[in-house]
């Protein structure tokens, strides 16, 4: 019989292991053993080092790349344009509150650039834009004050601040603030970084950069500044208002005092120097008062031509770094101030205008636009409203001698007369200052002598309004003009800058040059913007420029209308004054310059006698002064003028038989007379013969 199997049947037995047996088989199933496990904690060590390495090396390579490929922002320094005079003096700063003049670092003084590095960063020259040291404790100074207090110490990170940041007090701020300064330290060296930190850093009161300090503060350039006002200046930055030695002298010599100790611990001075450089008084120029100290009228018209010629904003004007080269001669702009304050009371509200042009260029050398800038910014010498009465007679006589209507010895009756025009449906009286007349007939000479208005009209009437007013336009002079008689006497407003503009053609032989105030603007990397090119035109001959100006000297002869000034010229003057109700003028010229003088009141008052001869004084007083260093010179003699002696009675030539009124008068070629005095009054005697008694005839026979 077959043996039966269950299931159970087939199961292997399993063997029964102690416990060491199993403790063996554990281990070598889970490797867990010392050995093992020490070895795989050096792993996990080795690849987060591994890890932190390349993190550190990506980022080193980022930085790197950072700074080498990220461009710096355009930087953005307002930096102030500079007027100057003629002789490259400055005149004004159009600044905007900005006072800033950018120089090579060789023209600043070796003592500034020693006492700058000691005071702000003594390791300049070693670090390469960020001072590791310096971080790290202005980190942990804002670390343990919770603050931002602590700003970067290098004199490049305050460069890249200022030149392309904010002063905002935020991280983002100083990590841009680092890697600017780096990228500045590859791209500039040393010297550049520092020449360009000295062009920028803060001084106070407007002034930025070392050259507009050193002006401000001692009057001088930076290449010219000693130890004292180096450490001084350099001491500043630090806090420009508490150590302004405008404001506060004494906390100015204390932060100086510790210039020059960190000077002697950097080994740029010995102790002794500092010691001695300490106890010197440092002379302080005070504060420029006002806008424009040198001539601030001229300032404002230059601003005005400048931004017309450029068409330029208000901004790049005033904060563009132009440099505007003008005409002006500051020794001649002195005078004119002078001589204005001299002869205007010291206080009242008389008001006056002075502008010089030299006839030979057209340049303005002075303007003077009113007694106070400071009280009343207007110009007085471009104020359209004043009328220039007789001063403006020169004009119509240039157009009366040019159209051949009168020379010198022609006559015309000096009384009261009434002029019909417009076809005899108006008429018009003039009369004469204070109602003085001759009652009889006149030459030009004597009419420009006394101003005589019955002349003036008579000529006019002669001539044409119209062709006064043409040669009016040819001089220059845009104001409007009526075609009526009294256009002869000055009655329609014209400037006293225009009056000289059409003088200065007769000063020059009749050749015009256009009025100029700026010969040249240059941006700030001496590009020239802009370039004077005035034009010229011969507008009357020589020969009548001169003809009039030797009449026009006549004024300063006895009885003529400047004669209590002669005195005080020493040279030979061409001019003509000019008086209505509410306006006194002078104007006149030498072959060097031509000056307009108005004086007055702003809204129209009537002017006294007294007032009104404050004109010429003032006129005579800076010819003089201005053109002290130079030589008298006549007016040239052209070729194609007659000289002639006439008879001021008849206006015929003077002999020997009529030499009580002989002068000597100026023609142009083909117009002087012909006939001699002598024919006349030998027929004026014969008829007088034949009309008289028999008696007077016979006493007639007799003397004959």
């Amino acid at each position: 019989m077959s043996e039966t199997r269950t299931e159970t049947d087939t199961i292997h037995a399993v063997p029964v292991r102690t416990s060491e047996e199993s403790d063996v088989m554990s281990r070598e199933m889970t490797g867990t053993d010392a050995g093992s496990a020490a070895s795989g904690r050096a792993g996990r060590w080795l690849w987060l080092l591994a890890t932190a390495f390349s993190l550190l090396v990506l980022a080193a390579a980022s930085l790197a790349a950072l700074v080498e490929y990220t461009p710096l922002p355009e930087a953005s320094i307002p930096q102030s344009t500079t007027i100057l005079d003629s002789e490259g003096n400055v005149l004004a700063a159009l600044q905007g509150g900005v006072n800033r003049r950018t120089v090579a670092l060789r023209d600043i003084s070796p003592w500034l650039i020693k006492a700058t590095i000691a005071a702000e960063d003594r390791r300049f020259y070693e670090h390469s834009g960020l001072d590791a040291r310096g971080l790290l404790r202005a980190a942990w100074i804002d670390a343990r004050h919770l603050s931002k207090e602590q700003g970067a110490s290098t004199l490049t990170q305050q460069l890249a601040r200022n030149l392309y940041l904010s002063h905002e007090r935020t991280w983002t701020r100083k990590l841009k603030e680092a890697l600017y300064a780096a990228k500045l330290e590859r791209r500039f060296s040393k010297d550049e970084i520092l020449e360009m930190y000295l062009n920028q850093i803060y001084y106070g009161h407007g002034a930025y950069g070392a050259e507009a300090a050193s002006l401000l503060y001692f009057g001088k350039h930076a290449r010219e500044l000693n130890l004292a006002e180096s450490a001084m200046l350099a001491g500043i930055p630090k806090g420009p208002r508490y150590y302004s030695p405008h404001l506060h002298y004494e906390q100015a010599k204390a932060r100086q005092a510790t210039v020059l100790q960190t000077m002697t611990e950097t080994r740029y001075i010995g102790a002794a120097l500092a010691a001695r450089t300490r106890s010197e008084a440092v002379a302080i120029q005070p504060l420029p008062k006002g806008k424009g100290q040198i001539a601030p009228y001229f300032a404002d018209y230059v601003r005005k031509l400048a931004a017309q010629y450029l068409g330029t904003d208000e901004k790049l004007l005033t904060e563009g770094g132009l440099q505007i080269v003008t005409t002006l001669d500051s020794r001649v702009q002195s005078a004119a101030e002078a001589a204005v304050a001299k002869q205007l009371p010291e206080n009242g509200e008389l008001q006056a205008a002075l502008v010089a042009i030299d006839p030979s260029t057209g340049y303005i050398k002075a303007m003077v636009g009113g007694r106070d800038y400071g009280q009343n910014q207007f110009n007085r010498v471009f104020a359209t409203t004043r009328q220039p009465g007789s001063s403006f007679k020169p004009i119509l006589y240039a157009a009366a001698l040019s159209e051949g209507a009168v020379t010198a010895t022609t006559r015309f009756r000096s009384e009261p007369t009434l002029f019909y025009y417009d076809d005899y449906r108006k008429v018009y009286r003039p009369s004469n200052y204070n109602d003085r007349y001759f009652n009889g007939e006149i030459g030009l000479r004597q009419a420009i002598r006394s101003s005589d208005n019955i002349y003036a009209v008579n000529t006019i009437m002669k001539v044409g309004p119209e062709q006064v007013i043409q040669m009016a336009r040819k001089l220059g002079i845009t104001a409007r003009l009526d075609a009526v008689p009294s256009l002869a006497l000055g009655t329609f407003p014209v400037s006293p800058f225009e009056m000289a503009s059409a003088y200065s053609a007769f000063a020059a032989g009749g050749d015009r040059a256009e009025p100029v105030a700026i010969v040249r603007i240059a941006d700030r990397n001496g590009r020239v913007l802009y370039s004077a090119k005035p034009r010229r035109e011969q507008i009357v001959s020589p020969q009548l420029a001169y003809v009039l100006s030797d009449l026009m000297r006549s004024v300063f002869d006895t009885g003529g209308t400047a004669h209590r000034i002669s005195r005080m010229l020493t040279r030979p003057v061409a001019a003509k004054s000019g008086t209505t109700p509410s306006d006194a003028w002078f104007v006149g010229y030498t072959t060097e310059l031509v000056t307009s003088v108005w004086v007055g009141y702003d809204k129209g008052r009537t002017i006294t006698q007294s007032e009104a001869h404050r004109a010429a004084p003032i006129f005579a007083d800076f010819t003089e002064k201005a053109l002290a260093d130079i030589a008298p010179h006549s007016f040239p003699l052209p070729d194609g003028v007659v000289q002639t002696y006439v008879d001021s009675a008849t206006g015929l030539l003077a002999t020997a038989d009529c030499p009580e009124h002989r002068v000597l008068e100026s023609f142009i070629a083909g117009t002087e007379p012909t006939e001699s005095c002598a024919p006349i009054r030998s027929l004026q005697q014969e008829s007088d013969t034949n009309s008289s008694p028999w008696w007077k005839k016979l006493r007639h026979w007799w003397k004959s």
